[in-house]
């Protein structure tokens, strides 16, 4: 998925929510034809449905953002090795309901969870990386969407 990055990128039009929501049939078949990106008629889809549901959250005030990062974990875990660490949480769980409430396709509480993780919306770096301290810093002065 990430060497498509850019294919994906072009594609859904630099995932801008308000364009991408308005794609039809007709780019579904382009994007189906597109080798840049993972063409899967479903998954090409959800992106759509997504994306509309994105707009729907700003309709009734709130965002995409301000709903993932209500799901953060109270505290956070700190795996001594990669085997600690797990695939899902209760948090990647309601979160994926929640959005799936709101409309949201596609987003069980695997791909869930690995958003939260590329987000920082949880870390989980290893409790010896150096990477951990690294994230913990960023978040510290990030302020959450509300």
């Amino acid at each position: 998925v990430l060497r498509k990055r850019d294919g994906f990128r072009a594609a859904f039009a630099n995932f801008d929510p308000e364009k991408v929501a308005r794609y039809t049939d007709a780019h579904i078949e382009r994007l189906l034809a597109d080798s840049r990106i993972i063409r899967n008629r479903a998954k090409i889809k959800a992106a759509i449905t997504n994306a509309r549901a994105t707009l729907a959250l700003r309709d009734q005030g709130t965002s995409l953002a301000a709903v993932v990062w209500q799901h953060r974990p109270s505290r956070e875990r700190s795996p001594a090795a990669l085997a600690d660490l797990p695939a899902t949480t209760p948090e990647s769980d309601g979160l994926s309901k929640e959005l799936r409430r709101r409309g949201f396709a596609f987003l069980g509480p695997t791909t869930v969870y690995a958003s939260m993780q590329s987000l920082g919306v949880v870390n989980d770096h290893l409790r010896h990386c150096h990477w951990r301290a690294l994230a913990d810093a960023e978040r510290a002065r990030f302020v959450a969407p509300t």
